[in-house]
């Protein structure tokens, strides 16, 4: 007789909490398979960026002839990673090349640093520059000869852990993969979701997807145009001015703008540590650091609003906070989806305030 009302309480606690228990699940299942989950992530930040752009290109057409979804998936995927292989293949011949510069000019550097400090110690300190360019000379020689057996301790790792090897390899040959799929059928991925949800939420529903798909498309497509401009305006004032590396140390600086200010920090360090080893003089420093005082100006006060704009809801400390807190939950998946939950929490809460104060607790005197 007790059990009955005992499993109706518990069916209807249930009910209840439904949505809740389902959201936990998920949650624990995401966690779970957060491993495997980087590859998905990445492929569907990506057609999420470019579904916009395979849109339009399946409008394009011959007479009767259009290039349909498939054909503009290609061509799209075709351009993502062409793009990127071209960078790679120009980035690392130049690294290397400007390295082996930079590291040859080091003697030369440290012999004029002597030059200029050691009178300044001997008058203020009684001491000298201790450093001899002979010895630096000597250790990046030694450490170049064996460099070459890098790749040998590299292999040797690789072959002891053969499992992990593998898992990162096939992450990489499933992301163009998963990519294809989500590009060439992202809108009826969204239409199914979208029937998924009740019918007496599909309204409310529908404002606050709207709302978060605002914010990411505004902050995730004008950042990327942000970061491509600021590659090109770095790589080019850099190289105006006579710094080596101009071109790697641009790329870095614009591409990781994505975080705020971590380009910018990286960009300024790089491009001392060359121009100290480059240039002779404080003066010849001077227009470097210009370039970068330049750059800020013209992302913060022209790029940033006009591609940006300012409804995107997420400020830039914001932005550290979900990514750091999400590297430190869930490792490099977590930073992939830092940005689009903290979107989501934004607009919630936006719609929580709202509802807050048209309350009659807000507006009860």
């Amino acid at each position: 007789m007790t059990t009955e009302p005992k499993k109706t309480a518990a069916k209807n606690l249930f009910i209840d909490n439904r949505w809740l228990i389902l959201a936990t699940v998920f949650v624990i299942l995401i966690y779970l398979l957060l491993p495997i989950l980087t590859p998905f992530l990445i492929a569907a930040i990506l057609a999420y960026i470019f579904d916009p752009l395979v849109d339009r290109l399946c409008l394009i057409g011959v007479g009767k002839f259009l290039l349909g979804r498939t054909l503009a998936t290609v061509l799209v995927m075709v351009g993502i990673f062409g793009t990127i292989t071209l960078l790679v293949l120009i980035l690392i011949p130049l690294l290397q090349k400007e390295s082996l510069l930079v590291i040859a000019r080091l003697p030369s550097a440290i012999n004029h640093l002597r030059t200029v400090l050691d009178p300044w110690l001997q008058t203020k300190f009684g001491i000298s520059f201790s450093i001899d360019s002979a010895q630096i000379q000597e250790i990046i020689s030694k450490n170049w000869k064996t460099a070459g057996g890098l790749l040998g301790d590299a292999l040797i790792m690789a072959g002891n852990n053969g499992l992990a090897l593998i898992s990162i390899v096939a992450n990489i040959l499933l992301l163009p993969v998963v990519l294809f799929y989500l590009l060439r059928d992202w809108d009826h991925f969204v239409a199914n979701i979208a029937q998924l949800v009740p019918l007496g939420w599909q309204s409310k529903t529908a404002t606050v997807a709207s709302e978060i798909d605002q914010v990411l498309s505004e902050f995730l497509r004008g950042q990327l145009a942000v970061m491509l401009a600021m590659s090109a305006f770095y790589a080019l004032a850099l190289w105006s001015v006579g710094l080596s590396m101009a071109l790697p140390i641009g790329l870095i600086a614009g591409l990781l703008g994505f975080v705020p200010y971590l380009g910018f920090a990286l960009g300024v360090a790089l491009a001392l540590i060359v121009a100290a080893l480059q240039f002779t003089s404080l003066g010849q420093v001077i227009p470097v650091l210009l370039v970068f005082g330049a750059g800020q100006l013209l992302e913060s006060m022209v790029l940033t609003p006009k591609l940006v704009g300012d409804r995107i809801g997420l400020h830039p400390v914001i932005v550290i906070f979900a990514l750091l807190a999400g590297g430190q939950l869930f490792g490099f998946a977590g930073v992939l989806l830092a940005l689009p939950v903290s979107a989501a929490i934004a607009v919630g809460l936006r719609h929580t305030k709202d509802n807050y104060l048209s309350s009659s607790t807000y507006l009860n005197k």
